[in-house]
């Protein structure tokens, strides 16, 4: 038996020396062996070869029987193996096909139970629009991309000012004189890759305000104008889209979600009217608390999140204020407006009924 087992251990090496295949090599062992089991099956008991290849076939069935174990076996791994990456590939899609690089990168918001895999999938496939790339857009614009929104629109004729820099985040000093658009969407993608940046450098118009909103899955305003609000209200409320607006002035924020197709009011509701030239003044008229706008910012980029992966209680029907000279901060409850040209009477009802 011995000589046989020796015999088969050379014919492997010889074919290994001169580069016969695996396949091939195997296929002569088990002639070999084929040929030994014969043998000691066919031959009777005092034969020479019979007494010279190990003198019975119950020895060569014990080692077929192990080698057939040991192929099994093998076939068994083989054929684990092949099936893992499919099944890896099935749960991929079912997350969006999220890359491997994505689901690390957000594996803290996946363990959250609020938001989990599908929160993390309906946020890649959100469409955000942000109205304003200064000191709300700058913050907001930086989470949005930062928490796998998967498209993002940012309006603003603006460009980059050195004065801009004491709040506006999101730009570098190396970035004065570049339309703030193209700097944000840099800074997005810098920062998240796998973002789609839609950069549009111009005010909103009212002629494109419906069309380019209906494009979005929501709205954020940061602007800081008051004719830019009630036109980012009024496409938002005709296209049924939820409006998280923020504002600022000097240490005091607010923010809220004007939605009246889902019961909220709408901007025009509760700010009916411009305020007096005076009462309201700007940024650059009354000085801003530089950390103040990455506070409301950020708020409203949660809110966002909040509305998309449908986590939490949306600030809907309320107004969050924030006091940052005496870090305080209170919420107000908001009501729709029966005699609202926007949302209120017939426009509201069919608006609620959508």
């Amino acid at each position: 038996m011995l000589l046989v087992l020796g015999g088969a251990a050379a014919l492997w090496g010889i074919g290994a020396v001169v580069g016969v295949q695996r396949r091939i090599r195997w296929g002569m062992i088990a002639v070999l062996y084929l040929a030994v089991l014969s043998v000691n099956l066919l031959l009777p008991p005092d034969h020479p070869m019979r007494a010279a290849t190990g003198g019975g076939p119950e020895g060569w069935l014990i080692l077929g029987g192990f080698v057939a174990i040991g192929f099994v076996y093998r076939a068994g791994l083989v054929w684990l193996r092949g099936k893992a990456p499919k099944e890896k590939a099935h749960m991929a899609e079912k997350t969006a096909t999220f890359s491997e690089t994505e689901l690390d990168r957000f594996a803290r918001h996946i363990v959250l139970r609020e938001i989990g895999g599908p929160g993390q999938k309906r946020l890649k496939q959100a469409r955000v629009l942000v109205i304003g790339a200064g000191g709300l857009g700058s913050p907001a614009l930086l989470y949005l991309a930062a928490a796998g929104v998967g498209t993002i629109g940012v309006v603003d004729d603006d460009v980059v000012e050195n004065s801009n820099l004491q709040r506006q985040v999101i730009h570098r000093d190396a970035d004065i004189g570049l339309p703030k658009v193209q700097s944000a969407a840099q800074a997005m993608q810098a920062q998240n890759p796998f973002v789609t940046v839609r950069p549009y450098h111009r005010r909103l118009t009212a002629e494109e305000a419906e069309t380019l909103i209906s494009d979005y899955d929501l709205v954020l305003d940061g602007t800081d104008n008051f004719a830019t609000r009630y036109l980012a209200n009024q496409a938002s409320a005709a296209q049924d889209k939820p409006l998280i607006s923020g504002a600022l002035s000097q240490w005091e924020g607010q923010l809220s979600i004007f939605d009246p197709a889902r019961g909220a009011p709408c901007y025009e509701c509760i700010f009916p009217e411009e305020p007096a030239p005076g009462l309201a003044p700007t940024c650059a008229e009354a000085g801003v608390l530089g950390p103040l706008p990455g506070v409301i910012g950020a708020m409203m980029a949660v809110e966002a999140i909040k509305l998309i992966t449908g986590a939490g209680e949306p600030l809907r029907g309320q107004m969050l204020i924030y006091d940052a000279l005496y870090g305080e901060s209170r919420k107000i409850t908001l009501k729709p407006r029966p005699d609202c040209p926007v949302c209120g009477g017939e426009k509201g009802q069919k608006a609620t009924s959508v």
